[in-house]
């Protein structure tokens, strides 16, 4: 059932959605959507499994709970030291975030080799087929009887 309004729509909304369905924006939002979800795995992966196991390497410690006071009270936590207004030098959140970068720079790493290869497949040149060469040939017979040369 069509509206029985009808509202005239402007030049730039139909600009604006001629952009929006473009290939590339839509490509553009669903590795968007995608490189979300690939960093909540990599948080949960550092966090869960990479910091356990570094904390017990370097004798027991909480590895993402790991800072310096600068100036203020020291208590059990980073986040009870920050609420108590202590400045604090969070180095275990910043080797979090060090480990969660080059975890997603390495996948990255790996999915643009790996679609570069794919796409070097895809992009090799087909050698021409015997009509194709036939075809050339016959084209440089006509214009040497012609006296013709190629054009540049």
């Amino acid at each position: 059932m069509r509206s029985p309004v009808t509202v005239a729509e402007s030049a730039w909304m139909r600009e604006f959605k001629a952009f929006i369905m473009r290939g590339s924006v839509v490509d553009l939002a669903v590795g968007i959507i995608i490189g979300a979800a690939f960093t909540a795995i990599v948080a949960s992966l550092v966090e869960d499994l990479v910091n356990p196991i570094i904390g017990l390497l370097i004798g027991g410690i909480d590895f993402s709970n790991l800072f310096v006071v600068i100036s203020g009270e020291r208590r059990p936590s980073l986040d009870a030291t920050r609420q108590g207004g202590a400045a604090v030098l969070a180095i275990g959140k910043f080797l979090n975030a060090v480990i969660k970068f080059a975890i997603v720079a390495f996948a990255v790493f790996w999915l643009v080799k790996a679609l570069s290869r794919f796409k070097a497949k895809e992009a090799k040149p087909v050698a021409p087929n015997p009509t194709d060469i036939l075809l050339t040939e016959i084209r440089d017979e006509l214009r040497a009887a012609r006296g013709t040369t190629p054009a540049a």
